[in-house]
């Protein structure tokens, strides 16, 4: 994976935000990178009970496991009401979807120029599953 993968992951983000919301408009949405080069895009839809709703990451991860394809790397950006993009580090429920694929798994992070991708085992350091491996696993310590 280069350089030029990762930040054509975090333009067909961009791409889809741009494409799907309204320019003054708070959006969000999230793209994954899939070990066959894919770039799957999704976003999250409102919903009346907010309980109820899912985060961006959801519509790709599924897809990615629909396709039987490893992620690879996953950013989520939102677009703030100035139009500047915040990078969103993934939250612990992502980072539990995630970690299926790897402790190799790229995520975006804040970084100096809008993201920084780090390996998912330097977000989870002390992953809890780690313990219950018979030594094999890479996530194993």
């Amino acid at each position: 994976m280069t350089n030029s993968d990762l930040t054509h992951v975090i333009d067909q983000c961009r791409a889809l935000i741009e494409r799907r919301f309204t320019a003054n408009e708070e959006a969000g949405a999230a793209a994954m990178l899939l070990s066959d080069g894919k770039v799957l895009v999704g976003t999250a839809p409102e919903a009346m009970n907010p309980a109820v709703e899912v985060c961006h990451e959801t519509e790709p991860y599924c897809a990615a496991y629909r396709l039987d394809q490893k992620v690879v790397a996953s950013i989520c950006l939102h677009r703030d009401e100035h139009g500047e993009y915040l990078v969103l580090s993934p939250c612990g429920v992502c980072q539990e979807r995630l970690a299926v694929h790897g402790p190799n798994v790229l995520a975006a992070v804040p970084g100096p120029d809008v993201a920084q991708w780090v390996p998912l085992k330097e977000l989870m350091p002390h992953y809890w599953a780690a313990v219950f491996e018979d030594g094999s696993s890479e996530w194993a310590s």
